[in-house]
């Protein structure tokens, strides 16, 4: 993985100390994922990754992502 997009995930932006994790965009999420925009799309429409929408606007909370991933990864 891109170690500077690691880098921006691991830093959180909005001075929480992390508590909710930093915000992503469906781009951000695309490169973290491997995957083009429109599945994150689809896959956010559908509800099938954790995301909201905020106006027309896809937001993902890394912490969320990274849970999804691992309990996918799991078989769970």
């Amino acid at each position: 993985m891109n170690n500077a997009l690691l880098a921006s995930t691991n830093t959180p932006a909005d001075g929480d100390g992390g508590l909710n994790g930093h915000i992503l965009t469906v781009a951000e999420v695309a490169h973290f994922l491997r995957v083009p925009k429109s599945t994150v799309y689809k896959l956010a429409r559908l509800g099938q990754i954790p995301a909201s929408k905020i106006g027309k606007h896809w937001r993902f909370l890394r912490s969320d992502l990274q849970h999804w991933m691992e309990t996918r990864s799991n078989g769970q």
